[in-house]
Order: structure tokens, then C-alpha cells, then sequence
């Protein structure tokens, strides 16, 4: 590509499984350079953290004219939903986006096809979600005993011993003793009506 634009790859594993299963980004690596990337980026999985510090590196670097190159959409996102945002805005930023399984994202016909297609998969892919967590709360709801919102972090039994102690002693003697909290100890009082 003349004019001094650059052609990025950018791999990512989030999983011990994905390291083995063809997905390594060894064999990521390779790949993205014999699809012409120049220069690599890649994240390893670390546990929980959401961080993709190398992402990060190469939007900041990332200039009007260059290409970037992911092996697939889940590489460069987590989700469809976040893979076609981050897309639409290298595009406009004037980025070519090159994803190996589906194809060149550009301003083409081809490529307004194919990002489409993804957008209107990353819209089926909320609205799934969505969908899926109605059903959830709706089966819930159907549940003995259900109560929507933080599930009591004490028992009964906990906040009834707290009041028996709070006879004899004060209430951050009990807080001590219990490890229920002044507030929780009021609320359930007045609950029962002790307290105006």
C-alpha cells in the first residue's frame, strides 16, 4: 500500500481454551501477516479485567488511510453489538477494517453489505439478551417466596438474636457480636413496629 499507510493486525485471546483451540495468537500472528499486516498487537486473556491495553495502543496509533486487520469480529469486541461501534468508527475516522472471515469494511457496496448484515446480527444479538432476561425475571417471578431485587443478606432469626442482644447491650456492641449493620437493625424494628 503506497503513501506510507500502514496495515495493523490486532489478535486477541480471552481464554485459556481459545489458546489452544486454533485460536492462539501465534496462530492469529501468522495469519494477519500472511493477510499483509506489518506490524501486531495482540491481548492475552487476563482472568476477569475487561482491559485491552493493545487495543488501546493501536486506536491511538492508528491514522486516516491505514488498515486494520482482525481474524474475526469476536477478536476486535466482545459482542457484535460493541465489534460493529468500534467499526463504524474506524471507518469514519477514514480506517480501512479488514476481517479475514467476512471480509474488506470499507465504503464499497460489498462492504456496506457485509457491515449490514453485522450490524443488523449485533441488533438480533441485543434484543436476545433482552429477551433472554425477561424470560429469566419472568420465571422467577413465578417462584415461591420471590422478591424482586438484593436477596435479605440476614435471616430472620439473625435480626431476631440481634434484638435480643440489643437489651443488654448497645447497638455497635451488637453490630460486633453480629455483623449486622445499625441501619438493618432500625429497619427491622420498625418493620415490627417498635420503632416510630
Amino acid at each position: 500500500m503506497g503513501g506510507g499507510f500502514i496495515i495493523y493486525g490486532y489478535a486477541r485471546v480471552s481464554t485459556r481454551g481459545q489458546a489452544r483451540d486454533g485460536n492462539s495468537l501465534d496462530a492469529q500472528k501468522l495469519q494477519l501477516q500472511e493477510a499483509g499486516a506489518e506490524t501486531v498487537f495482540s491481548d492475552a486473556f487476563t482472568g476477569t479485567k475487561a482491559e485491552r491495553p493493545e487495543l488501546k495502543k493501536l486506536l491511538d496509533k492508528i491514522q486516516p488511510g491505514d488498515t486494520l486487520i482482525v481474524c474475526k469480529l469476536d477478536r476486535i469486541a466482545r459482542s457484535a453489538s460493541q465489534g460493529s461501534e468500534l467499526i463504524e468508527q474506524l471507518l469514519q475516522s477514514g480506517v480501512t477494517v479488514h476481517i479475514l472471515n467476512m471480509g474488506l469494511m470499507d465504503d464499497s457496496p460489498t462492504g456496506r453489505l457485509i457491515r449490514h448484515i453485522m450490524f443488523a446480527f449485533a441488533e438480533f444479538e441485543r434484543d436476545m439478551i433482552v429477551t433472554r432476561t425477561q424470560e429469566g425475571k419472568a420465571i422467577a417471578k413465578q417462584r415461591p417466596g420471590f422478591r424482586e431485587g438484593r436477596p435479605p443478606e440476614y435471616g430472620r432469626q439473625q435480626k431476631e438474636h440481634a434484638l435480643e442482644l440489643l437489651r443488654t447491650h448497645s447497638y455497635s456492641q451488637v453490630e460486633r457480636l453480629t455483623g449486622i449493620s445499625k441501619s438493618t437493625i432500625c429497619r427491622y424494628r420498625r418493620q415490627r413496629g417498635e420503632l416510630g
